[in-house]
C-alpha cells in the first residue's frame, strides 16, 4: 500500500490525489449517496426493468422469466465487469448493458430494447435531481422551523435597526429574523413548483421521434403512445415531457439550478447579517467550548460557520451559470458538450447547497442573543430617534413647533459632534433639558426613553406572519421536521 494512504474507519483514504471538499468536508452522507455511482447504476437497471415490463405488457415477446431475472440482479451491480468492458468499447451505457447481461443470460437479448443511451442517462438525471430536491426541501423546511422559533422567542426584543448600515428606527430581533425567514419561504415556494413540474424524458429514441418503436410495434401508433406514460408511472412520475430531441431540454437543469442559487442567495444574506451582528457583539453563532478562533489571537470568536455559508453560497450562485450556458448552446437535437459540464455542475451544486443548509440549521439552532449589548447600543442612539416625540411633548407644553424643530436640529448636531469628535456619550437629552425653549426636565425626557415605544408594529407583524404563513406551512410538513445538521465543525 502507498505510504501516503491511511485508514479512516473501514475506508482507505488516499493522500496523494485530489479529494473534493464537497464530499469530504461539506455535504451530508444522504446527498452524497444520491449522486453516487451505486445510486446511478441501480436506477439504470430499474429503468431497464420498467422498459422491459412496458414492452411485455404492450405485446412484445418478453417472458416473465426474463423480467424476474432482471429484477433478481437489479441491485447487485457487477461494477468490475462493467469497468473492464468499458475499456474495450469506450461506452458507459453499453458496458453496463453487457455487465447486466452477464448476470442475466436469459434476458440479455431484451435489455435496452428500442432505447438509446439517453433513456437511462437522462431519465436517471431527472430522477436523481428530484430526489435531491426532496432532501433539500426537507432541510429547507427545518431551517424555516428553527428560524420561526427564534423569531417568536425574540419578537419583542427591541434592537437598533440599520439602513445603509447606519442607525435607523428601532425594530426587534424577531422582526429582523422574519426578513431571513421570508426569503427562505419564497425559496421553498419556488422549489415546490419546480419539483412538482419535473417530468421524465421517457423513451423517444435517438432524435426524439420514437422511430425504433415504430419498427418494434409494426407502426401501431396507439400502442406507442402508451409507452412513455407507462414508464413514467412505473418510475413514480406523473408524465414525460411531450417532445424532446435525444435529450430532455437542458432548460430543465437551468430551472433546477436557479432554485439552488436562490436558496444560496438567501443563505448568504442571512450569514452576512449574522457576521455583522457578531461584530457588534449583539448576536453570535454557536461556538464550541474547545473551538479555536485564531491561531494567533486566542481571544477571538470568529463567525466561521456563517463565513462558510457565504463562501459556499457564492459558489452555488455562480454555478447556476453552467446549465444556463449549456442550455443556450445545445445544437438541434443534441450535442455532447453538455456531458462533462453536467457531471460537475449539477452534483456539485446540490452537494454545496446541502452543506449550506446544514450550516444554516446549525447556526440558527444555536444563535446566542446578548440583550444587554443590544440595549446599550440602542439607548446610545435612541435620543435622536425620540426627538419627534420630544418635540410633540414640548409643543403640548406651549412651545412653537417650527422653532423647536430648528433647535432640535442644532442640538442634535452638537450631540453628534460630541460623540464622533470627542468620544463622549450621547448627551442630547441633557442639551434639550438645559434649553428653556422646550420647558422639559431631564426626568421628563428620560421617560420617553422606552425602546418599546419606537418599534412600531414589529411584534405584531412577527405574530401575524408566523400565525398566518409559517405555522400552517410547518403543520403541513410535520413529517419532515426534526432533521439535525450534519456538519464538520
Amino acid at each position: 500500500m502507498n505510504k501516503l494512504n491511511k485508514i479512516k474507519g473501514d475506508r482507505i483514504m488516499s493522500n496523494d490525489r485530489y479529494v473534493s471538499p464537497l464530499s469530504d468536508r461539506y455535504a451530508s452522507k444522504e446527498m452524497q449517496y444520491i449522486f453516487s455511482p451505486d445510486k446511478k447504476f441501480r436506477t439504470w437497471r430499474k429503468l431497464w426493468i420498467a422498459l422491459a415490463e412496458t414492452e411485455k405488457e404492450l405485446g412484445l415477446h418478453i417472458t416473465d422469466e426474463q423480467i424476474a431475472e432482471l429484477k433478481e440482479h437489479a441491485d447487485d451491480i457487477n461494477f468490475d465487469v462493467a469497468k473492464e468492458r468499458e475499456k474495450v468499447v469506450r461506452h458507459d451505457v453499453m458496458s453496463h448493458v453487457y455487465a447486466y447481461g452477464v448476470q442475466c443470460p436469459k434476458a440479455k437479448g431484451i435489455i435496452h430494447l428500442g432505447a438509446t443511451s439517453c433513456y437511462v442517462g437522462d431519465n436517471t438525471d431527472i430522477i436523481i435531481m428530484a430526489e435531491a430536491l426532496k432532501l433539500i426541501r426537507t432541510k429547507l423546511i427545518n431551517v424555516i422551523a428553527e428560524l420561526a422559533k427564534f423569531a417568536d422567542a425574540q419578537k419583542a426584543q427591541p434592537t437598533l435597526a440599520f439602513t445603509h448600515f447606519q442607525p435607523a428606527q428601532p425594530t426587534t430581533v424577531g422582526k429582523r429574523a422574519t426578513l431571513w425567514l421570508q426569503e427562505f419561504e419564497m425559496d421553498l415556494e419556488d422549489l415546490e413548483y419546480v419539483l412538482g413540474s419535473l417530468k421524465l424524458l421517457g423513451s423517444k429514441g435517438t432524435t426524439g421521434t420514437q422511430a425504433s418503436f415504430l419498427e418494434l410495434f409494426d407502426g401501431d401508433q396507439e400502442t406507442i403512445d402508451k409507452i412513455d406514460p407507462m414508464i413514467a408511472e412505473k418510475m413514480g412520475f406523473k408524465a414525460c415531457y411531450p417532445v424532446s430531441g435525444q435529450t430532455y431540454s437542458r432548460k430543465v437543469d437551468t430551472r433546477v439550478m436557479n432554485i439552488l442559487a436562490g436558496i444560496a442567495a438567501s443563505a448568504h444574506k442571512f450569514s452576512n447579517d449574522i457576521r455583522l451582528l457578531q461584530h457588534l457583539k449583539e448576536v453570535e453563532e454557536p461556538f464550541e467550548k474547545t473551538q479555536i478562533g485564531s491561531s494567533a489571537m486566542a481571544y477571538k470568536r470568529n463567525p466561521m460557520r456563517s463565513e462558510r455559508i457565504a463562501s459556499l453560497s457564492r459558489y452555488v450562485m455562480i454555478d447556476a451559470l453552467n446549465p444556463a450556458i449549456t442550455s443556450a448552446t445545445q445544437w438541434f437535437e443534441r450535442t455532447l458538450d453538455d456531458s462533462a459540464n453536467k457531471r460537475l455542475s449539477i452534483p456539485e451544486g446540490f452537494l454545496a447547497i446541502d452543506g449550506i443548509l446544514d450550516l444554516c440549521l446549525n447556526v440558527v439552532d444555536g444563535l446566542v442573543v446578548y440583550p444587554k449589548v443590544i440595549e446599550k447600543r440602542l439607548m446610545s442612539e435612541l435620543p435622536f430617534m425620540a426627538t419627534e416625540n420630544i418635540m410633540m411633548d414640548a409643543v403640548k407644553a406651549g412651545g412653537d413647533r417650527q422653532e423647536l424643530h430648528e433647535r432640535i436640529r442644532e442640538l442634535s448636531m452638537e450631540a453628534g459632534k460630541n460623540v464622533k469628535e470627542k468620544g463622549l456619550d450621547n448627551n442630547l437629552l441633557e442639551l434639550i433639558a438645559a434649553d428653556p425653549a422646550f420647558n422639559l426636565t431631564l426626568e421628563d425626557l428620560q421617560k420617553t426613553m422606552q425602546p418599546e415605544k419606537y418599534v412600531g408594529r414589529a411584534k405584531e407583524q412577527v405574530e401575524a406572519y408566523l400565525t398566518n404563513v409559517i405555522n400552517p406551512l410547518l403543520e403541513k410538513n410535520q413529517e419532515v421536521l426534526g432533521v439535525k445538521a450534519e456538519i464538520n465543525v
